[in-house]
């Protein structure tokens, strides 16, 4: 076997045919008995269970034996995304490989992204990176991001394609749970080739209206009424980002104890308050641990939230991106609005 290759950093582009050429070369490589590790970021979203998912689907169809799916953190998911096909695949970080002989990591825009897994990019004897952030400073041996891709779940498709696998069911869906999911429902992000993928995945068969029911418009009464406390403590400042207006809000651990809910449902209350029509930028405080935040941001455009993150320790896209704060709410917010005075407005 050959020894593992040395992974590298370095500026990120769309790929090139040597890098997906390359990538071919990396999978076909260890198929079928290599042991193949796949991994997503932590607190997954749809487009990277469903780009990972897609994936071992299509590893399975080139006839792949060992093959494991999984993600940082606790083994968990919204019970939005608990019904993407092959979500019984993902096992818990601890029984992943130490040393895979194939490593594939979906939407991790940055290597802290992979948390305890990162250090398989030093193990695995190969590494192929899928992503679409165009903060990801670029890691691994073969790397495959394209910052002009609406999803990860885009480039995954085109790798598939590459490989010579058709679509069936299984991927198409996982395919379109990821591509909806990164698209907002094809409202951000959306190009000619975003719908004419759409397209390939709903002509698989697949039920698109199903699918965006269970991704977008169902959610437990405990959640509703955890939405509409911490709804109500938005505020707005129209003078902040050089006046094109900031409107944020804070959810706690304790909300999310007194309401029974998971931390993960969290994740879908930066939409609600991004409408707000007196603000570019709109920021969520997360509480994630003692003088500990998780920061969901979102711009309408005119701000690039994405150097804002990247300035406070964390990446992502111009209009969606995110990091993790430290100190009080009001520590984290004021260094907000203090790179937002400084940042690039379009």
């Amino acid at each position: 076997m050959p020894p593992p290759r040395t992974a590298v950093e370095g500026p990120i582009g769309p790929p090139r045919e040597t890098d997906w050429a390359e990538a071919v070369a990396a999978v076909r490589r260890w198929l079928p008995d290599g042991r193949i590790l796949l991994v997503c970021h932590v607190n997954p979203d749809g487009d990277a269970l469903g780009s990972m998912l897609a994936f071992a689907h299509g590893l399975a169809r080139l006839g792949a034996r060992n093959v494991q799916a999984t993600f940082p953190g606790p083994p968990e998911v919204p019970e939005s995304l608990r019904e993407i096909p092959g979500i019984d695949r993902v096992i818990p970080e601890t029984e992943a490989w130490a040393a895979p002989d194939l490593l594939c990591t979906f939407d991790a825009a940055s290597t802290g992204r992979l948390g305890g897994l990162a250090d398989r990019l030093g193990t695995a004897r190969d590494s192929v990176v899928l992503d679409h952030h165009a903060s990801n400073p670029g890691f691994g041996t073969v790397r495959l991001v394209d910052p002009a891709a609406a999803a990860t779940s885009i480039v995954v498709e085109q790798l598939l394609d590459r490989l010579d696998v058709p679509l069936d069911a299984e991927i198409a869906e996982c395919l379109y749970t990821a591509l909806t999911t990164d698209t907002g429902s094809f409202r951000f992000a959306t190009t000619p080739s975003v719908h004419q993928m759409a397209a390939r995945l709903i002509a698989t068969g697949l039920r698109p209206g199903e699918i965006s029911q269970r991704v977008f418009d169902s959610r437990p009464l405990g959640a509703v009424k955890l939405f509409g406390e911490v709804l109500g403590r938005c505020e707005l400042d129209q003078e902040a980002a050089r006046g094109h207006g900031l409107c944020w809000t804070t959810a706690t651990r304790a909300d999310l104890e007194r309401h029974g809910q998971r931390a993960y449902v969290l994740e879908a209350l930066i939409d609600s308050v991004r409408c707000v029509a007196e603000a570019d930028v709109c920021v969520v405080l997360k509480e994630i641990g003692d003088d500990s935040w998780s920061v969901s941001m979102r711009s309408k455009g005119a701000v690039d939230v994405s150097r804002v993150a990247g300035l406070l320790g964390g990446g992502g896209h111009r209009a969606a991106a995110g990091f993790t704060g430290a100190g009080t709410p009001e520590d984290v917010l004021a260094s907000v609005r203090a790179v937002l005075d400084e940042s690039v407005i379009r």
